[in-house]
């Protein structure tokens, strides 16, 4: 039996909530997080997307794509809060709730509380629900398995739904371009292309042994998904060892200035992830992949769990600190916390898995 799985993402989160609650935000560029100065910006508006304005965009190249562009200071509480409104509509149909970040989860109503056996009917049931009770709206991704559901929520947004059926799944697939792919970011992409491969068709046409030979173990994965094959399953109760953020950069960095501005949002990642969880860690581990492709990693550990932010910050930047050889280009950064604290938890907490930024 096929699953039915729904993937909901929120729209524009930080700065819907934003604009919902300040009236003279509505319709304005806003960008939530960093300065006219200095920073990193969490997320921006759709009006700022439209000038270039994106997640994990410097402000000052922020601020110089769009001049009118509004900084909003971010209000983690407020976005939990909210983030539990929704998950509470998402448990009104299933069980089988797994989280991603504040603003998306994934669904599994196969079997669902209501009985309802059209999923596509389930997800509009929530859009207009979560529309109803937050003010905010969702788009939302509906298909056999957790992969397709995940493109599928991104196609229409926002405020949009988009199917994905078994019939139809192949021939979308091979249609799909390369960098729409789910699991494949910009820089991946992009050496793909250089290799001819453009669309899925195109990667579909890759045996296995090639696959593994160009991009190691993701290799596997590339055959899989082009081949709608995703067996994963919505699991509520994964219990994280680790929690971690990394970041592919468009264009290599070379100071250890620009390291330090580009480790900022990925430092937020973490410790939002973990003051939203109220899980913490004793090792930290930074992670630098140079443009050859040789890895960096340094990591301490503490005796105890690191509970307090500007501890958690001044290791990070120490350990990128050390980690840095000035002689090489970076192109990836990243951050992770481990050895964590899980006690007393019962395993269904909020997580936020590795992101790749470009």
């Amino acid at each position: 039996m096929l699953r039915k799985i729904i993937h909901i993402d929120m729209d524009a989160f930080f700065a819907s909530v934003e604009q919902r609650d300040f009236p003279e935000l509505r319709r304005k560029c806003i960008a939530v997080g960093g300065n006219e100065e200095r920073g990193v910006i969490a997320t921006a508006s759709y009006e700022a997307r439209k000038y270039g304005v994106g997640s994990a965009m410097s402000s000052v190249v922020a601020k110089r794509k769009c001049p009118q562009l509004i900084f909003v200071k971010p209000r983690f509480q407020v976005y939990k809060e909210v983030s539990n409104q929704i998950r509470e509509i998402f448990l009104e149909y299933t069980d089988l709730v797994e989280p991603l970040s504040l603003d998306e989860a994934y669904l599994d109503v196969t079997v669902n509380h209501k009985n309802i056996e059209v999923a596509t009917e389930i997800a509009l049931e929530i859009k207009q629900k979560i529309k109803e009770r937050t003010n905010l709206t969702a788009s939302a991704g509906v298909s056999f398995n957790k992969f397709l559901a995940k493109i599928a929520s991104d196609y229409n947004k926002p405020d949009g739904i988009f199917v994905i059926t078994p019939k139809m799944a192949t021939e979308f697939i091979e249609n799909l371009p390369i960098k729409k792919f789910h699991g494949i970011g910009k820089v991946t992409a992009e050496r793909m292309q250089m290799m001819g491969i453009h669309t899925g068709l195109d990667l579909r046409n890759l045996e296995l042994e090639k696959l593994q030979r160009e991009f190691g173990k993701s290799g596997l994965y590339y055959y899989n998904i082009v081949r709608g094959l995703d067996n994963r399953e919505v699991n509520p109760t994964r219990i994280r060892k680790s929690s971690g953020s990394e970041t592919t950069f468009s264009k290599d960095i070379e100071t250890l200035e620009e390291l330090q501005v580009a480790l900022f949002p990925l430092m937020e990642d973490v410790w939002n992830w973990s003051t939203n969880t109220t899980i913490f860690g004793r090792t930290i581990t930074v992670k630098i992949k140079y443009n050859d492709f040789t890895v960096s990693t340094k990591s301490k550990s503490a005796s105890f769990v690191i509970k307090d932010k500007v501890l958690f910050d001044n290791l990070c930047y120490e350990l990128l600190t050390e980690g840095f050889t000035a002689t090489k280009p970076v192109r990836l950064l990243g951050v992770s916390i481990s050895n964590l604290d899980t006690k007393d938890k019962d395993g269904t907490q909020l997580e936020i898995p590795f992101r790749e930024y470009s």
